[in-house]
C-alpha cells in the first residue's frame, strides 16, 4: 500500500460475496491510467477473484492473467481456476501499488484501481465513481489522495 494508507489484513470470509464491488469506465477509448475501480472485501486475492473475473469475462473474454503488487495482498497462489480455465496470478513489486491488471487471452486488458477493503463506504464509492468516469485522467495517487482526504 502507499505510505499514507496502510492496509490491514483481513481473514478469509466464511460467506461468498455474490457481486464484486466494481465500476468500469464505459467501453470506449478511455483516458487516464485506470479503467475503473474495484473494492474487494478482503486482502485474500485468490478468494476475491472468482466473482470479479466472472464479471470481467463479459468485457475481456476468457481471462489469462492477473498481475498485482505483492505488497497489496496476503500470500497468493500462482494460479486459480475459473470456469474450467487456469488463470495465472503474477505478483511483482514493480506493479503499481493499489492496482491490478486483468489480461484476456486475446490481448485486451483492464487496469483497475484497488480500493483498500477497510475503506469507509462513502469514500470507497466516491473513489470508484471517480476512477470510472469516462473523462477521468487522474493518476492512482490522485484518486487515492482524494479518497483519503474525503475519508479523513
Amino acid at each position: 500500500m502507499t505510505a499514507t494508507y496502510m492496509r490491514q489484513c483481513r481473514q478469509p470470509s466464511t460467506t461468498p460475496h455474490p457481486r464484486p464491488r466494481l465500476r468500469l469506465k464505459p467501453k470506449a477509448p478511455t483516458t487516464g491510467y485506470v479503467d475503473g475501480a474495484w473494492w474487494p472485501h478482503s486482502d485474500i486475492l485468490a478468494e476475491e477473484l472468482s466473482n470479479l473475473l466472472a464479471v470481467l469475462t463479459v468485457r475481456l473474454g476468457p481471462i489469462e492473467r492477473v498481475i498485482y503488487n505483492l505488497s497489496d495482498w496476503a500470500k497468493t497462489p500462482n494460479q486459480v481456476q475459473l470456469g474450467g480455465r487456469t488463470v495465472q496470478l503474477s505478483g511483482y513489486t514493480g506493479q503499481p501499488l493499489d492496482t491490478i491488471q486483468v489480461i484476456g487471452t486475446n490481448g485486451p486488458k483492464l487496469i483497475l484501481l484497488v480500493i483498500p477493503p477497510e475503506t469507509a463506504h462513502d469514500s470507497a464509492h466516491d473513489a470508484m465513481n471517480s476512477a470510472a468516469a469516462r473523462d477521468n485522467a487522474g493518476t492512482i495517487e490522485d484518486l487515492l489522495r482524494d479518497m483519503i482526504e474525503n475519508d479523513g
